[in-house]
């Protein structure tokens, strides 16, 4: 599993740091992605999704969070389903959009 720290960094810096990671992720591996910026959490698994990746969200700190990013087996999921799992994933952390 790779890790990829982004807490202190705004909007875009993230989303864009994530994203170069997963271009480079050899294939099987994870990326953990820790960030301190409530943005993210939505840009990082949107922009992941549109790479075959799937978001798991986890509270790590106060105030920080655990962006999971893992290839998706089979279809790829439709943007609806991409938002309606990542709201769910926000409403679970009382964060909202």
């Amino acid at each position: 599993m790779r890790q990829l720290d982004v807490r202190g960094e705004i909007c875009p810096y993230p989303m864009m740091r994530a994203v170069e990671a997963l271009k480079k992720l050899p294939t099987g591996e994870d990326l953990e992605v820790f960030t301190d910026h409530p943005p993210a959490l939505s840009t990082i698994p949107w922009e992941a999704a549109k790479l075959g990746y799937e978001a798991n969200l986890e509270e790590s700190g106060q105030a920080e969070w655990k962006i999971t990013l893992r290839k998706v087996a089979g279809p790829a999921k439709k943007p609806a389903d991409i938002l309606k799992d990542l709201n769910r994933q926000l409403s679970a952390l009382a964060i909202s959009e």
